[in-house]
């Protein structure tokens, strides 16, 4: 697909679309704080009267030159969050607001069934008095699109306490799926006593596949060979004193990712091929023999996972991180490399395309995701919104 320069010079994108800036930071929001900076992750619910709700990320660390300002922030030392934008049919902004802050690099997260976004730290900083820091970190923590001010903070502790990247849920079961950003991360599920009431607790378990204890999938797989797999227990979720999760799951067998990031859900309700099986998709940014990234996908049906795409080059594909389905079925992953950054689009095939390129800058595409209904794809690059 042919991508050409649009007039402001911020994107390139195929002919025939178009695109505008919606949100910027250090403009002031409804709420009367600045916009804060290190936009990353994001979804789309359908608001009142046609229009779309956004909650999205702030990857911001304690030391960054902007904060999610908030009256009630879980740890006020710490400066990410999430703000919540409202668009209207038109595409122009009607209000935004910090929905929950005192977190630490908010990276990605996932949207409910039930209409909520669960925002994950990237970050398991543990208090100490050189920091200031005064709680633990590592969780997730749910914003409902319904908000209407800044969230009560808890923190979602049976979910696990490690580097958080991205989650997507299963709607049959309610099982959330959730990747961590390591080089020797693992794939995890987490099993709610009450599916739809996160906070009430659960099971956290890491996947193995069988036959394969403790392999490494960075190399040695072949795309489209499904392998089985099954599931380990990890012993202790919520680690205090150490970031071990990862570890406990390898020790048991788990299988490691190389920086497990973006994950999606796709249920292939009414669609050809798979039998209507929900299956999810889910990226390990610098896996492959030149390091640009893979996608995986697993089927819960089946109890199957398989290589989908893999990097042979990072001209063609380097290190996808955020991922969605569009509308029209094909994957859309946002790049994180180390140049010039696309969004990559995949068909149904794993055939790789350019759908639009940064233009701007270097900075990473994140928080990809469509409209309600399915007209417009709302993408930041770290510092902008684009539209």
């Amino acid at each position: 697909m042919q991508i050409f320069p649009g007039a402001d010079g911020i994107l390139e994108v195929p002919r025939g679309f178009q695109y505008q800036v919606i949100s910027r930071t250090g403009t002031l929001m409804s709420d009367g704080n600045l916009e804060p900076s290190n936009h990353d992750g994001m979804a789309a619910f359908p608001g009142p009267k046609n229009t779309t709700i956004l909650v999205r990320n702030h990857e911001l660390s304690i030391t960054s030159s902007t904060k999610v300002q908030v009256p009630n922030p879980y740890d006020p030392i710490c400066r990410g969050g999430t703000t919540t934008l409202v668009v209207g049919p038109n595409r122009q902004m009607i209000k935004q607001f910090a929905s929950l802050g005192g977190t630490i690099r908010n990276c990605a997260g996932g949207l409910t069934p039930w209409g909520s976004w669960i925002s994950c730290e990237e970050d398991t900083t543990r208090p100490s008095a050189s920091n200031g820091v005064t709680k633990l970190h590592g969780y997730n923590f749910e914003v409902p699109a319904s908000a209407t001010s800044a969230v009560a903070p808890v923190p979602l502790v049976d979910m696990g306490r490690f580097n958080h990247e991205a989650v997507a849920v299963d709607p049959e079961t309610g099982i959330v799926y959730q990747t961590e950003d390591r080089g020797d991360s693992l794939f995890y599920r987490f099993i709610p006593k009450f599916p739809g009431q996160l906070q009430k607790g659960g099971i956290l378990q890491a996947l193995r596949i069988v036959g394969k204890p403790k392999v490494n999938t960075k190399t040695g797989f072949v795309v489209g060979q499904k392998l089985s797999v099954d599931w380990v227990n990890i012993p202790d979720p919520n680690p205090t004193t150490t970031d071990n999760v990862r570890l406990q799951g390898f020790d048991l067998g788990a299988a490691q990712f190389s920086r497990g990031e973006g994950i999606y859900y796709e249920d292939n309700k009414g669609k050809k091929g798979n039998n209507g099986k929900g299956e999810f998709y889910f990226t390990a940014t610098d896996g492959g023999p030149v390091g640009g990234g893979q996608v995986w996908r697993y089927i819960p049906s089946e109890e199957t996972i398989e290589l989908f795409v893999e990097s042979q080059s990072k001209n063609e594909l380097d290190m996808p991180d955020n991922i969605v389905v569009a509308p029209f079925g094909d994957l859309i992953l946002c790049e994180d490399g180390d140049g010039e950054n696309f969004l990559r689009g995949v068909t149904p095939d794993g055939e790789l395309y350019n759908f639009a390129r940064n233009a701007l800058n270097d900075s990473e595409f994140a928080g990809a995701c469509f409209s309600p209904d399915g007209h417009t794809l709302f993408v930041n690059i770290q510092t902008l919104v684009l539209l």
